[in-house]
């Protein structure tokens, strides 16, 4: 059979069928792979007309309406990469990485999880029909409307559904707070901000892919990877509009300083740091320098020590879960808050900074804050433990 040269008439097909089925394995590419990457190629061309700010250009691949909400936001860099497709006839959803990086605030470019439903024309041009956030990926804020943008001198604040004004206040708010920061954490970072301000808390839960309920009463929070390396991206502090404006002009800097020194410290905050030094770090330099006392600082806790019921331990992770009462929320991070005053007022601000950064270089849980409480105030964590329930007594009691 090796060396027959012919074959009969029935031969043929079955011949042509199995060379066809070879060639579709790994001879050339199947009609999927084809599709994806010409599917690939309008995609890099999309990407370049929005680099390009050429709205005639995107709309040559496809929805170009979209491209109003974004306009305004200054981009460095973005591009799609193509991580799955589904093809159905003329019609096809793609998994799709999207990855951009804002003028002059990330380091690296931020990548999210989009779904992009695509169509084809006779002559096999695709075009996309809509974009939008792949399943469980969180919103981006030009998913929620048109994006507006106001500069400060170390901020950069987008908003939606926002005034202009209002936006300016936020900036106005992150411009004291940077070198507030700075004063006490020093210079070794960005030195600046990017602020988020959706229309609501609907929104604020849209950026973080999570039920509007975990943030209800919460004013912001920072998105951002801890211990993360210089050249990742900025972190975000999202802002909840309506539990802010219930703030008063102090609240409202305290909360904008709070956050800004999660985005100062996180490249040193990792999975040793327990939460109540990281947040009450955070609130000891939004505080720092305001005149408040810890009876006005601290009003739960206040409470609790007037009632007699002085905490016998340092606050653990899980009391600052936003699903417990507001109440024991209150108390975790005035405790925290407490703790990191006693260690600044009897240690010194500069031990304080020391001692963060110590439990963070540990990189694990176990034995770092005891480590760093050795090293750096040269106490141990049941002494100090006993010196701030004391330290709760005289300043609270």
């Amino acid at each position: 059979m090796a060396g027959r040269r012919w074959v009969s008439g029935r031969g043929i097909v079955p011949l042509c069928l199995l060379l066809v089925a070879l060639v579709g394995c790994g001879g050339q590419p199947s009609a999927a792979d084809t599709a994806k990457a010409d599917v690939q190629q309008v995609l890099d061309r999309r990407a370049a007309a929005v680099l390009d700010r050429d709205p005639a250009q995107i709309a040559e691949t496809g929805d170009a309406g979209w491209f109003g909400e974004v306009r305004a936001v200054p981009l460095a860099a973005w591009s799609y990469k193509v991580t799955g497709l589904h093809r159905s006839g003329a019609t096809a959803t793609a998994d799709v990485d999207l990855r951009y990086q804002v003028q002059g605030y990330d380091q690296a470019p931020v990548t999210v999880g989009r779904t992009l439903d695509l169509t084809v024309d006779a002559a096999g041009q695709w075009y996309v029909a809509d974009e939008k956030p792949a399943a469980k990926a969180p919103q981006q804020l030009w998913d929620q409307g048109e994006v507006t943008v106001v500069r400060g001198k170390h901020s950069m604040v987008l908003g939606v559904g926002q005034s202009v004004e209002r936006l300016h206040s936020f900036a106005d708010l992150a411009d004291r707070a940077v070198p507030a920061v700075s004063e006490v954490w020093g210079t070794g970072w960005a030195g600046h901000v990017v602020v988020l301000v959706p229309k609501s808390l609907d929104g604020m839960a849209g950026l973080l892919g999570s039920p509007a309920s975990s943030y209800r009463g919460i004013a912001a929070v920072t998105t951002g990877e801890t211990g993360a390396p210089a050249r990742a991206p900025a972190d975000r502090i999202i802002v909840n509009p309506d539990a802010y404006s219930l703030l008063g002009s102090l609240g409202k800097q305290v909360v904008l300083t709070h956050e800004t020194t999660h985005v100062a410290t996180r490249a040193d905050t990792s999975a040793a740091t327990p939460l109540w030094l990281s947040e009450g770090f955070a609130d000891w330099v939004g505080y720092r320098g305001t005149g408040r006392t810890a009876q006005e600082a601290a009003p739960e806790l206040w409470q609790a020590v007037a009632d007699g019921k002085v905490p016998d331990a340092l606050p653990t992770d899980e009391d600052f879960g936003f699903s417990g009462s507001a109440d024991g929320l209150a108390r975790a991070y005035e405790s925290g808050w407490t703790a990191c005053r006693l260690i600044a007022a009897r240690w010194g601000e500069k031990k304080l900074d020391a001692f963060y950064r110590a439990v963070g270089a540990h990189k694990k849980r176990p034995g770092a804050v005891e480590g760093a409480l050795d090293e750096v105030l040269g106490t141990n964590l049941k002494d100090f433990t006993a010196d701030w329930r004391e330290y709760l007594r005289t300043q609270l009691g």
